[in-house]
């Protein structure tokens, strides 16, 4: 604690420096100054920031300012933290907004997002039956720790107001810089290369980019997605409706690029919405289909441009591969689940359902995202699985309406967890065992807190990093009703 600040309390708008004394999930730091106040009594003050790694030392400004607790932002690192025993594999490492943790060895990186998740689940956990604790099956690690991203959604801007066009990711800590991200690490160089063409020849062309203060322009973002099974590429260009241009030369130009992998095809999508957010209000294909296919565990997923998929297609099958042993060894054994009907709930395209089906009587997916749900029953008519159906609809409406009741049910739910009125819902079925997969452990842990309420017993949880460099973590939990 190397603050001390004499007669005064911390302001808002004033810098200081600190070390980090600790972070949560997902890159909540924690800075502890001591303050000697006017009475001369020395208080403790935690300054909540953004971003950074324990041990490190940073200058740092403060925006909100509370009674023993402030909220501020990193200026600096003044000093690396002693884990930062790595160089960054990227060199827009600090100015780009993504991969805080390139400096961490990836042991470092799984220690770190392994004791944040069990920090979590420790404070909420409540077992129902003495001298019972829930099993900690580790963290799983990715296959791949670079270009191991799928998908990525680029953004047109500039790195500074009136600066050439960039196409990348967000500074750091800003709303409208873009940089550029013709260098990513965590993408196959197939990505940069799309990228590179595209922003060089709308340079060339100088079409303007969309504003999001005054809502003017033409370029949007672009949406790359690549199968890591076949190399297949989806490019989908997102412009606004403000301009009509021919877009015959920068489809030549993909065509004829030199990739590792196939361009599959070229979407242009007209995006009018005020939002900044990559949606379609119209699709035009200019070259190919507007698909590709990802082969998953010896299965095969049609995935579309706004299909949800997994980002990272070898760590999926590492996560499904434990959400399969989890739902198998809460069913005791391979053929329990044979005349079970099972409830894969916020199922997206269907996968974890198709992995279910060839050992269950029949699978229900209820997803809200329409355009998932036919890439679902068109992957499962691909598979040849017959024993699936997919719904359409918000999981708290959907469950009113399916006659049939479940005898197993897997969660997959979006980042912010499940609605409590539809968690209500599910635990009133009072199915024996669930599984629940979670990309963020903080909605995770509130859930559990209710499956606990309701009568159901931690039993195994695991980690599977899907996202190395990031903060972001899976984790899967079996979940075992106590009668």
């Amino acid at each position: 604690m190397e603050v001390i600040r004499t007669g005064e309390n911390m302001k808002k708008g004033q810098i200081y420096e600190g070390v980090i004394e600790s972070v949560d999930f997902p890159n909540k730091a924690f800075i502890v100054t001591k303050e000697i106040d006017a009475e001369g009594e020395v208080k403790e003050v935690r300054t909540l920031v953004k971003g950074g790694i324990a041990g490190q030392k940073v200058s740092f400004t403060i925006n909100k300012v509370r009674k023993d607790k402030c909220q501020g932002r990193i200026r600096e690192v003044l000093e690396k933290s002693p884990l930062e025993t790595k160089e960054p594999i990227c060199p827009k490492f600090g100015l780009c907004g993504g991969c805080n943790y390139q400096t961490l060895p990836y042991e470092e990186q799984l220690k770190l997002k392994k004791n944040q998740v069990l920090k979590l689940i420790d404070e909420v956990y409540q077992p129902l039956r003495e001298n019972e604790t829930y099993i900690y099956d580790g963290i799983l690690p990715s296959p791949e720790i670079e270009e191991y991203r799928n998908k990525m959604e680029f953004s047109f801007g500039d790195e500074r107001k009136d600066g050439p066009l960039t196409l990348g990711l967000h500074k750091k800590g800003s709303f409208h810089d873009i940089i550029d991200a013709d260098c990513c690490k965590i993408v196959h160089k197939d990505f940069t290369t799309v990228l590179s063409c595209v922003r060089d020849y709308c340079r060339e062309e100088k079409i303007p980019y969309y504003k999001k203060n005054t809502h003017l322009g033409v370029l949007r973002h672009l949406l790359v997605r690549r199968a890591s099974s076949s190399g297949e590429l989806l490019v989908c260009l997102v412009v606004s409706s403000q301009q009509l241009l021919d877009w015959t030369p920068l489809t030549e130009r993909l065509k004829n690029l030199s990739l590792e992998g196939t361009l599959r095809g070229f979407l242009l999508i007209t995006n009018d919405s005020l939002g900044d957010v990559v949606q379609s209000d119209k699709t035009e294909i200019l070259f190919g289909k507007d698909f590709i296919i990802e082969e998953i565990l010896g299965l095969q997923f049609k995935i579309s441009p706004f299909s949800f998929f997994q980002t990272n297609s070898r760590g999926a099958e590492v996560l499904y591969q434990r959400t399969r042993e989890y739902i198998l060894e809460n069913a005791k054994e391979t053929d329990a689940l044979k005349d079970k009907v099972v409830f894969d709930l916020y199922c997206g395209t269907g996968t974890i359902s198709q992995m279910i089906a060839p050992v269950a009587k029949k699978v229900i997916g209820v997803e809200i995202v329409a355009e998932a749900v036919e890439a679902a029953r068109e992957n499962a008519r691909i598979n040849g699985l017959h024993n699936c159906e997919f719904i359409v609809g918000d999981v708290l409406k959907v469950i009113d309406e399916i006659s049939e009741k479940p005898d197993f049910i897997v969660l997959d739910p979006p980042r912010d967890g499940i609605h409590p009125k539809a968690l209500r819902k599910i635990i009133d079925y009072g199915v024996e065992n669930v599984v629940y997969v979670s990309c963020k452990p903080t909605s995770l842990a509130r859930d559990l807190e209710v499956f606990q309420e309701r009568g159901y017993e931690l039993k195994r949880v695991s980690n599977v990093d899907m996202f190395p460099g990031t903060a972001h973590v899976e984790t899967i939990c079996c979940l075992v009703r106590i009668k």
